[in-house]
């Protein structure tokens, strides 16, 4: 991962190194303040200097934005879930169902973490952007490092960053499309589970109907908020819980997970300011419910 780079122009003539990591590199102080104890972190000409130097015309400030050397890295083993997009600083892959996201919480089969720590480079670490339940499948995005991490962290929940899902929910909603206004929080005595509390944290979630079955409808829905289960949680507390959905409906015989899917996402990449759009299709076991209907 190449350091970042920029020549001063006259516009910038008289500005600090500080103002240049801070305001057009888009640093955080903590970066900057563990770049500062790394060899060549921050160079001014091609050497060191303090941040407090004062820029001229036709200068270069650089720094780096890989992870430091002596960063801890997960252990390393599987296989990475497909990769739908790749470049020098991010990572999306479509996660399947029943694979878990952080290795704290992997079974045998281990993690996605684990499995793209043992694809990435040596000088590339895991950072989750967009984690998902082990029992959801679709698209999430990984960092390559803390620094892209950062920048990729301020798009969420803004006109910058979109994702999409599809869920297959129990009944028919009484609207095509509409809004889910409820404050949910962690119900007493319980850090796993949540619920609509009064008084719980602002959640909005949007929705709209894509199809009908005998009784189950394909919904889509953007989650506007970004809280624990909201879309679960959100569902059942219309009446409509996700198919599959042990924790906040019932368990049926025929899919062992909620039948969620992470299936669209568009995101202003935070390097480049291109426009990126990715899509996953649904997977089969959520597909052979849909068509047995």
């Amino acid at each position: 991962m190449e350091p970042l780079e920029k020549t001063i122009g006259q516009e910038l003539s008289g500005c600090t190194v500080m103002h240049v990591l801070t305001d057009v590199f888009l640093m955080s102080r903590s970066h900057i303040s563990r770049l500062k104890r790394r060899e060549g972190g921050i160079l001014l000409n091609g050497r060191p200097c303090y941040t407090t130097t004062r820029c001229a015309e036709g200068d270069v400030v650089s720094a780096l934005i890989t992870d430091p050397p002596d960063t801890k890295r997960l252990e390393a083993f599987g296989e990475p879930p497909e990769i739908v997009f790749e470049d020098e600083w991010l990572i999306v892959v479509n996660k399947p169902a029943g694979l878990t996201v952080h290795p704290e919480r992997a079974g045998v089969g281990g993690s996605v973490e684990n499995a793209l720590t043992a694809y990435l480079k040596e000088d590339e670490f895991v950072h989750t952007v967009s984690r998902l339940d082990r029992g959801t499948s679709g698209l999430m995005t990984v960092a390559k490092s803390g620094y892209v991490h950062e920048r990729m962290i301020r798009l969420l929940h803004t006109p910058d960053f979109y994702k999409e899902y599809t869920a297959l929910v129990w009944g028919r909603l009484e609207s095509e499309s509409g809004e889910i206004l409820l404050p949910i929080a962690h119900p007493e005595g319980s850090h796993y589970m949540m619920a609509v509390t009064e008084g719980g944290l602002p959640c909005r979630t949007l929705y709209s109907v894509l199809e009908t079955h005998h009784d189950m409808s394909l919904v889509r829905l953007v989650p506007m908020t970004g809280r624990m289960h909201q879309l679960r949680v959100h569902m059942a507390a219309t009446g409509h819980p996700i198919v599959g959905d042990w924790l906040y409906g019932e368990e049926v015989p025929f899919i062992d997970h909620p039948a969620l899917h992470s299936g669209r996402l568009v995101f202003r990449h935070p390097m480049t300011g291109e426009k990126v759009e990715l899509s996953a299709p649904l997977p089969d076991d959520i597909l052979n419910i849909t068509a047995s209907r």
